[in-house]
C-alpha cells in the first residue's frame, strides 16, 4: 500500500459516511479506494484489478468504456450545464429522451416524469396514484401493497414501499404501506412444487386486498426479478395470477424496472420478458449506463389521461429533474444499445453462457441452488442440499465467500445467504468464464473454512 492510497483511506474513514455499511466498523477498518475502470475491470489505488461482476451496482450495463456517453455529458455540460424544468421551461435532451423512452417502451406509455434516482422515481409513483385516484372521486385508495424483502428505494416512501426488515427497523414508515411474501421458492416454497409455490404467493395478494378493501387499496408494486433481494425469480405461474388480480380488482400494477431494465433480463424491460402490463414503470441505473444519476417514471396512458384531463397543479417535483447532462447521458446510452444490437446480442450469445457455466456450480458440495435469468443470478449457500441447512449463521458463509472472492480479483455481491453476480452484457465468453472459475475459487476456500468436503 502506497502512502498516497493509506492516505485516502485514511481520509475516508475520517470524513465519509457510506450508503448500507457499519459506520463503526467502517471507521475502524476503512475499505478500498477504486480509482479507474475500463471495460469491465475496476482498479483500486493498491493496485488491485478486479472482473467487476456487479457492473457497478446493477447499473453499468456497458461497461466502463463508453466514451460516447462521457462525450454528450462533457458537450451538454459546454452548451447548457443546468436549467430546470420548472416554470413552464424544458431543454432540448429532456424532450428528446422522453421521446426516445416512448419509443422502445409498450404503446401505452406516452408521458415521462424524470428524476435523480429510483427512489425518488418511486416516492413519484405514491403522488401520481394519490393523484390518480383523487381526480377519479376515489380518495380512499391510498394503500399500496409491496413484497417482504424487496427494495424500492432507500428514501422514506421508498424504503416504505420496500420489505427489507432492517430498514424498516431504523425508521418509523408509512402506515398505507403493506407486505406480502415473496416468491422465493428455494427458501420459502417448504414442499410445494415451484408452479405451487407461484399461485400460493402470488395470491396472498387477493388476501390482502380482501383484508384492506379493494375500495382502499391503490397499487401493488415490485420488480419483475427482486434484484438487491436476492434476485429471486419467480415462478412461471407468479407473474400471470399477479397479473389477473390486478386487472380483476381495480388495483394499478407498478413494475419497478430499476435493476430489470434496459436488457439486464433479455429483453428490454423486466415486464416485456414477463409479459407484465404495468401501469407505471419505475426506471434508473443503466439509463445512463450508471455515468451520471437519472432516474424516472413511465406513465401510462390510463393515469396520464386523467391527470391531463383536469386542472389543478401537480405540486411534485425535483430541482434536477430532467437535468439536461443526465438527459444527454441517457440519449448517447439508448442509441448506444441501439446501434450495437446488445441487447438481443447478449440475450443470444452472452447470458446463456452465462446462465449454463453458472449452474456447473450446483454440483459443488456447499451450492443448494443456481438460479437467474439473463444476465444477472444468485448461487445460494448450504451446508446440506437435502435440508437446505445453511452453512452459517447470520450468513457469515456468504461474507466470507464475497470477502475471498474480491480478494481472488473478483467483485460480486452477498446478499443473506446467497452470492450475487450480475456482469455488464459487453462482457465476453472468455470473461464469463473467468468469472465462473474465480467465483468457484471462492467457494472451495468457504468450503475449507467450514469444514465441508
Amino acid at each position: 500500500m502506497t502512502a498516497e492510497s493509506q492516505a485516502l483511506r485514511d481520509l475516508d474513514r475520517s470524513h465519509h459516511f457510506h450508503p448500507f455499511t457499519d459506520l463503526r466498523d467502517y471507521a475502524a477498518h476503512g475499505g478500498r479506494i477504486v480509482n479507474r475502470a475500463e471495460h469491465i475491470y475496476i482498479h483500486d489505488t493498491d493496485g488491485n484489478k478486479l472482473l467487476d461482476g456487479m457492473s457497478g451496482l446493477w447499473c453499468c450495463n456497458l461497461g466502463y468504456s463508453q466514451h460516447q456517453i462521457v462525450e454528450a455529458i462533457y458537450r451538454q455540460l459546454q452548451e447548457l450545464p443546468f436549467y430546470n424544468n420548472f416554470f413552464r421551461c424544458s431543454n432540448q435532451p429532456a424532450v428528446e429522451l422522453a421521446r426516445a423512452l416512448v419509443e422502445i417502451t409498450p404503446e401505452r406509455f406516452n408521458h415521462v416524469f424524470f428524476t435523480n434516482s429510483g427512489s425518488e422515481a418511486n416516492d413519484t409513483n405514491i403522488r401520481l396514484v394519490h393523484r390518480y385516484f383523487d381526480l377519479l372521486g376515489k380518495p380512499n385508495k391510498k394503500h399500496f401493497i409491496s413484497r417482504k424483502n424487496a427494495y424500492h428505494g432507500s428514501t422514506i416512501a421508498a424504503g416504505s414501499l420496500g420489505g427489507m426488515n432492517a430498514m424498516h427497523q431504523q425508521v418509523w414508515g408509512l402506515n398505507y404501506v403493506h407486505h406480502i411474501n415473496q416468491p422465493h421458492w428455494f427458501a420459502e416454497g417448504g414442499d410445494l412444487s415451484p408452479d405451487e409455490f407461484g399461485l400460493k404467493v402470488a395470491r396472498e395478494l387477493e388476501q390482502k386486498i380482501d383484508e384492506l378493501g379493494e375500495d382502499n387499496v391503490a397499487a401493488f408494486i415490485a420488480e419483475p426479478i427482486q434484484g438487491a433481494g436476492g434476485v429471486i425469480v419467480p415462478p412461471d405461474t407468479y407473474w400471470p395470477e399477479i397479473q389477473r388480480i390486478c386487472d380483476e380488482r381495480d388495483i394499478l400494477l407498478i413494475a419497478d424496472e430499476v435493476i430489470c431494465g434496459f436488457g439486464r433480463t433479455g429483453q428490454w424491460f423486466g415486464s416485456d420478458t414477463y409479459q407484465i402490463k404495468p401501469q407505471l414503470m419505475t426506471f434508473a441505473k443503466a439509463i445512463t449506463n450508471g455515468y451520471i444519476p437519472l432516474g424516472g417514471v413511465m406513465i401510462s396512458d390510463q393515469i396520464a389521461d386523467v391527470l391531463l384531463a383536469h386542472g389543478g397543479e401537480f405540486t411534485h417535483g425535483l430541482t434536477y429533474s430532467g437535468h439536461p447532462a443526465s438527459c444527454a447521458a441517457g440519449l448517447a446510452t439508448l442509441q448506444t444499445l441501439h446501434a450495437t444490437n446488445i441487447i438481443q446480442s447478449a440475450a443470444e450469445n452472452i447470458a446463456p453462457h452465462f446462465q449454463r457455466r453458472l449452474r456447473e456450480l450446483e454440483s459443488h458440495p456447499i451450492v443448494g441452488q443456481v438460479r437467474g435469468r439473463g444476465m444477472f443470478a444468485a448461487v445460494e449457500l448450504v451446508r446440506d442440499k437435502g435440508s437446505r441447512e445453511r452453512l452459517a449463521p447470520d450468513s457469515q458463509s456468504a461474507v466470507y465467500c464475497r470477502d475471498r472472492a474480491n480478494s481472488n480479483g473478483l467483485m460480486v455481491r452477498q446478499t443473506g445467504d446467497a452470492m450475487i453476480t450480475a456482469p455488464p452484457l459487453v462482457s465476453s465468453t472468455a470473461e464469463i468464464d473467468i468469472l465462473v472459475e474465480k467465483l468457484h475459487q471462492a467457494l472451495d476456500e468457504t468450503a475449507a473454512h467450514y469444514g465441508v468436503n
